[in-house]
Order: structure tokens, then C-alpha cells, then sequence
């Protein structure tokens, strides 16, 4: 990491606990479609200076506004507390789509790793768009995600979301595969096979839960990519941000 980055990282760890929301907006008098990044961090920390501020600096030099979700974490982060931040997050950007020149027809969540759980149970009519009575994202984009609170999942996200000993019906209502439904929104999904943080098998069962309902999804499987390498520059995987901008155009209404 350059000096920049570690600052930011070194900011990440230190922050207070608490809902924030960062704003990359573009401000040309043209409305631009718009992201919502949720970093990841094992719902333990955000990792915005990897999977946050990066992205979202990216989306602003190819022309869409971008806000950066810091939601709660660690025992602040029990069920449903960041759902509920994410569903603040949209609301408000709503609220506040003609001041800041916004297309919201055509807005995107975006995760990675924790915050890919996160985004993708805003897919979900329990914990999602739906519950909330918000509309419908275009597409979900899904970085290394958790999905899974079963046997494959990431134990520290798992913990801090939902306890030690959570009942069986938690668990189930929180894993994501579980909760896919023909009205999930469109979703890109990539990972590495070499992930030894979170298993590729989450990804896998999401797309395979998405197939079986007939929701359109791309999954892309990078070879020898680990966990958290955010853009990926420079690695095997650094095509997976041009595609999914390509995936979100596709779907864009």
C-alpha cells in the first residue's frame, strides 16, 4: 500500500462505530446513475481504504456518482443493524436524488466480502429492497462474497452479525441462498479460487440459488486470486471491474 492508502486504512481501524455515509457525487448539472459501495471488514471494521474509497473514485472517472456506507459493527452490528443502515443509505440518496443530480432508476449496490453479505441480502424480500419498501436496485455487484451463515461461512462475519449460538431460524433467514426469490435483482458475482478467507463456494451457491430462480447473474472465478485484493490491479482478476460495469450497463432500465 502507498502512503495515501495506509493512512486511510489506519483511519478505517481508529473511526468511531457509527452510521456514516461518504459522498462521491458528480456535480456537472447532468443526473448520473449512482453506487453504493459497502466495504467489507468481517463486520468488525470497514475497510474503505480497500474496497470503498478506491471503487468509488474509479465509478467517478467513468461517470457515476458513488457514496461510500460506513455501517455499524462489531456488537453494534447484530441483525438486523446493518440492513438497516443500508436501507437508511438509500433512502436518504432517494430523498435527496434532485439536489444531487441523481438517475435513481438506475442506482447499484455494491459489496465486498461482509459488505458483499450485506449487499446481497438487500436483494432479498426479508432483508432487502422489498422489507424496506424501496425500489428495486438495477443490479447487486458482489465482491468475494460471504452469503452463507452455514457451514461455509466466514466465522468472525458470522459471529459479529448474528451471535455465538444463533438459533437455526437466524441462520437460515440470514443466509442469502436461502432467501433467493424470482425478484432478486440482477447480480455480478466474482471471486478467487484461491480465496483461504472466504470460500468461493459461497459465490458458487448464490449463482446456483439465482439460477434456480431464473434471475439474471454473472459469476466470474478468477484462478490463483486470494482474498481482499480489492481492484485487483495489476492481477489476474483486474478485469472484474470493467465487466461489471459492462454487467450494470446491461441492466441499466
Amino acid at each position: 500500500m502507498n502512503k495515501s492508502t495506509n493512512r486511510q486504512a489506519l483511519k478505517d481501524f481508529i473511526r468511531p462505530n457509527r452510521y456514516e455515509l461518504k459522498e462521491y457525487v458528480i456535480q456537472d448539472g447532468q443526473k448520473h446513475p449512482f453506487a453504493i459501495l459497502c466495504p467489507g471488514g468481517g463486520y468488525d471494521i470497514i475497510c474503505s481504504f480497500n474496497e470503498g474509497i478506491p471503487f468509488a473514485e474509479k465509478l467517478n472517472e467513468m461517470g457515476y456518482s458513488a457514496f461510500v456506507l460506513y455501517y455499524h459493527c462489531k456488537k453494534k452490528a447484530r441483525f438486523p443493524a446493518p440492513q438497516d443502515d443500508l436501507a437508511r443509505t438509500v433512502s436518504e440518496i432517494i430523498a435527496r436524488s434532485d439536489e444531487l443530480n441523481l438517475d435513481t432508476n438506475s442506482y447499484s449496490i455494491w459489496g465486498a466480502s461482509a459488505g458483499g453479505h450485506l449487499a446481497a441480502t438487500f436483494g432479498t424480500d426479508t432483508m432487502g429492497y422489498k422489507k424496506y419498501q424501496l425500489p428495486k436496485p438495477s443490479v447487486l455487484i458482489l465482491s468475494y462474497p460471504v452469503v452463507s451463515m452455514s457451514d461455509l461461512t466466514h466465522k468472525r462475519t458470522r459471529k459479529n452479525l448474528i451471535g455465538d449460538t444463533p438459533e437455526q431460524e437466524l441462520i437460515d433467514l440470514t443466509s442469502v441462498e436461502k432467501q433467493v426469490t424470482d425478484q432478486y435483482p440482477p447480480t455480478f458475482i466474482w471471486c478467487g479460487d484461491s480465496d483461504k478467507t472466504v470460500s468461493p463456494e459461497n459465490s458458487k451457491m448464490l449463482a446456483s440459488a439465482l439460477n434456480d430462480q431464473g434471475v439474471p447473474n454473472r459469476i466470474m472465478v478468477y484462478p490463483g486470486i486470494d482474498h481482499g485484493v480489492g481492484l485487483g490491479t495489476g492481477t489476474a482478476c483486474e478485469s472484474w471491474f470493467m465487466n461489471a460495469i459492462q454487467f450494470w450497463q446491461e441492466h441499466m432500465q
